[in-house]
């Protein structure tokens, strides 16, 4: 039976406009950074993705090197895209990336013009996509020259292979350089994507104002400090989690799990608690309280977690006194 999508889609999401330009985004975005590889179950990744965009979300962010292993979660993707999404291609915002290392040999890997266009040219296969609408440097190449790998997006671009382009985990010094850059080849860059949630917060450092400045959008990864902003801890690593699993790839290790973490994370389930919302949605209404933050990335292994992330939106209010404690707790 072909999936027909939820007529309702797109009445309970919020979508915002990314930095000063046309496109907007949903306030909640889907990553598939873990739980859509070959490892991983492929009809779960089909039911995540129906629910997600059933309810609003478009946007579904991928790298190449997502899985394990590299390149399964982009081809778990493209059978499920082939299979229930194509005909919605043009509500859909599909983005990825790449900068880390992804094939032997010394064009696998950073942001060399040949490794990207290369590594978009696979992707694009992978997926069975003509184009993405949004491409990223996954992270800065302190050995190829900036001009290069902003040339290369450009390139990307006028090739008809992205329709945006974008950067991920650039400081704000080489995001200021990699926009002038980009500007002046033609090729505005759309969005940044940083790593930020409670427990890290440099992009309040000055990056967040460069963005705001350039006009460039926002979208975190790793809000729920890759599940430790969740109830999942509150009483040690459980069985089963992904810190007891050790998938590698990014997840959260165990020495990360400290004793001083979770007694922050029992207060700061309090706080949650008070406003009617668990911790892991109080974490992500924390980052979407910011309007330079244009979207906020969850990664969820099962379909209800799409559900509750999205509860999130219900209460982006945050009184001094609660931001006050907040602070003070995370010091």
């Amino acid at each position: 039976m072909n999936y027909l999508a939820n007529a309702q889609r797109y009445q309970g999401m919020e979508y915002r406009r990314c930095g000063s330009s046309g496109l907007k985004l949903p306030a909640v975005s889907l990553g598939l950074w873990h739980n859509f590889g070959h490892i991983d179950v492929l009809e779960n990744a089909r039911n995540i993705l129906k629910l997600a965009f059933d309810s609003g979300i478009t946007h579904f962010d991928l790298a190449n090197n997502y899985g394990p292993p590299p390149g399964s979660a982009e081809e778990n993707f493209g059978k499920i895209f082939k299979d229930d999404f194509k005909s919605y291609r043009d509500e859909l915002i599909i983005s990825t990336k790449a900068g880390w290392p992804m094939w032997d040999g010394p064009y696998g890997d950073w942001g060399s013009k040949k490794y990207l266009v290369s590594s978009l040219d696979q992707s694009l296969k992978r997926m069975g996509l003509d184009y993405v609408d949004i491409f990223y440097h996954h992270r800065p190449d302190p050995e190829t020259p900036l001009e290069e790998t902003m040339m290369a997006l450009d390139l990307i671009v006028r090739q008809g292979k992205a329709l945006y382009v974008g950067i991920s985990s650039y400081t704000a010094g080489q995001s200021e350089k990699a926009f002038e850059i980009l500007n002046k080849l033609g090729t505005p860059c759309l969005i940044h994507q940083p790593k930020y949630s409670m427990f890290d917060r440099w992009v309040e450092d000055g990056l967040l104002d460069v963005l705001e400045k350039d006009g460039v959008g926002c979208i975190p990864f790793s809000p729920l400090a890759q599940g430790l902003l969740t109830n999942k801890y509150l009483n040690g690593i459980p069985e089963g989690s992904r810190a007891a699993a050790h998938r590698g790839n990014g997840a959260i290790e165990e020495d990360q799990i400290t004793e001083d973490k979770i007694e922050k994370v029992k207060q700061l389930n309090a706080i949650a608690s008070n406003r009617e919302q668990n911790l892991a949605q109080m974490a992500l209404s924390w980052i979407l309280k910011d309007r330079r933050i244009t979207s906020v990335l969850i990664g969820v292994s099962k379909p209800e977690q799409v559900t509750d992330s999205i509860g999130c939106l219900n209460n982006l209010e945050f009184s001094d006194d609660e931001l006050t404690r907040i602070n003070q707790i995370l010091k």
